[in-house]
């Protein structure tokens, strides 16, 4: 199989190049239904499947599950640091070196589904009562020299909600889990 294929099963991310309010809608769903969707793909698997990678070389289901919450969490301060100061340089974090962290390897990915369902509805709370100003507020990224709006930041993360539940549903496919 298409190696891009594994680590892209939706597609790269792309911004749309007109963020409507139906679009914007369709993303916070996206956050709003991650934490029970995520819960339904993993629910059957039993230790040997969550600590199978999505791919060759790629993380195990169980760190991109606790992955999940360490990036959302990461999320949910830069949108509070967007919104409580004057286009704010966020710090970056190496999500690499966090998946080789004990928590990754060996805790139960109840621990981060948890978390997920009250983080995700505190960030689809805030960001659905935003109004345009705020949506167009931002934050730099120093890795990557470049700006992300509110806007931005919503479609980014519903397409990585899709993205790495894609990858969980992708394997199960493959191997047969359902």
């Amino acid at each position: 199989m298409d190696i891009e294929k594994l680590k892209y099963p939706v597609g790269k991310f792309q911004m749309p190049k007109e963020m409507t309010p139906a679009l914007r809608q369709n993303y916070l769903d996206d956050l709003a239904t991650l934490p029970e969707k995520l819960e339904a793909t993993i629910s059957s698997l039993n230790d040997s499947q969550l600590d199978t990678p999505y791919r060759p070389g790629g993380w195990t289901v169980r760190q991109v599950v606790h992955h999940f919450a360490d990036s959302h969490i990461n999320a949910f301060c830069r949108i509070k640091l967007v919104l409580t100061e004057e286009s704010p340089t966020i710090k970056p974090y190496h999500e690499g070196l966090w998946a080789e962290m004990s928590d990754y390897a060996s805790m139960p990915v109840s621990q981060s589904i948890s978390i997920l369902h009250g983080l995700h509805k505190r960030m689809v709370h805030i960001l659905s009562n935003l109004n345009e100003a705020e949506l167009e507020k931002y934050y730099v990224h120093p890795e990557y020299g470049k700006t992300f709006t509110l806007d931005t930041v919503i479609a980014l993360y519903g397409w990585h909600c899709n993205h790495h539940l894609a990858h969980i549903s992708e394997l199960k496919k493959r191997n047969y889990w359902d």
